[in-house]
């Protein structure tokens, strides 16, 4: 018994550092962004008695945040559908069919998870100027869906691949033909793994900034992390205003995370399909 207690306490103990850890820089920032720099240099880690709300309006409105934010969410959402259409279609090929060179279909997808990304960068620049893609949302668009689609087939073949093969022989018996079993049959079964796949796909093309920094040039086109850049730029000493800055993009991405984490959680501990 007294074994258990300790066990207990000192998963809670670890537990608590971790969210510490992870959370503290989060909670910092959002208690900079509601001070004044004069304030934070006298006490750095002093909170909010006074918050200032109205950083954020004077943040909103003397910068391009509103265009920065529109450019985020049209390329962001759109190269995850397109991913994960195109990412469900494939996984469920290679997860439910057999054909000639199907091994080394996989091989390939997988090998182009493990490269780092920086070794792309020159090439894509080349593709991209010579297609007359570069400084374009389309351009940056097909990028990301260039990038995120072999990691979002990975994920989804070895879901699929759990999903019982009575159904689709008894879907097979109804007369389902092919596209029709994926769209009712894999794709309503397989929803956890894809709900986790968009998830994780909007969050990390929400904070990319290696890919945008490359394509994207021009200052109506750019997305928040972008943004972000200009911004730190033109508030060089305000480190108050830096930090309400960093916030208004933060916030969007935290308020999506929070909503779906369920949904997260489900799919990545879905051990096998009922």
């Amino acid at each position: 018994m007294r074994r258990d207690w300790l066990s207990r306490g000192l998963l809670w103990g670890a537990l608590a550092l971790y969210t510490v850890y992870t959370a503290g820089p989060f909670v910092w920032v959002a208690n900079m962004s509601l001070r004044t720099t004069p304030e934070i240099m006298a006490a750095p880690y002093a909170p909010a008695w006074t918050p200032h709300w109205w950083k954020f309006v004077e943040a909103w409105t003397t910068s391009n945040y509103g265009t920065y934010l529109w450019n985020s969410v049209a390329i962001c959402v759109a190269s995850v559908v397109i991913v994960t259409l195109v990412g469900a279609m494939a996984a469920h090929a290679l997860a439910r069919y057999r054909f000639r060179g199907r091994r080394i279909v996989g091989a390939a997808i997988f090998s182009t998870i493990i490269f780092p990304p920086q070794i792309t960068i020159i090439a894509l620049f080349q593709i991209m100027v010579e297609y007359d893609l570069y400084d374009t949302r389309l351009g940056l668009m097909l990028v990301y869906v260039a990038i995120q689609l072999p990691l979002t087939v990975y994920l989804l073949e070895a879901f699929f691949a759990r999903i019982p093969e009575a159904l689709y022989e008894a879907a097979k018996i109804d007369g389902y033909g092919g596209i029709e079993v994926f769209w009712k049959i894999t794709l309503p079964v397989g929803f956890p793994a894809i709900a986790t796949t968009i998830i994780l796909n909007f969050i990390h093309l929400w904070n990319d900034f290696l890919y945008a920094v490359v394509i994207i040039s021009d200052d109506n086109k750019r997305t928040l992390p972008l943004g972000i850049q200009k911004f730190m730029g033109d508030q060089m000493e305000d480190i108050g205003m830096i930090a309400t800055g960093m916030m208004i993009a933060v916030i969007p991405v935290v308020l999506f995370y929070a909503f779906f984490s369920e949904r997260l959680i489900q799919g990545m501990t879905a051990g096998a399909v009922k």
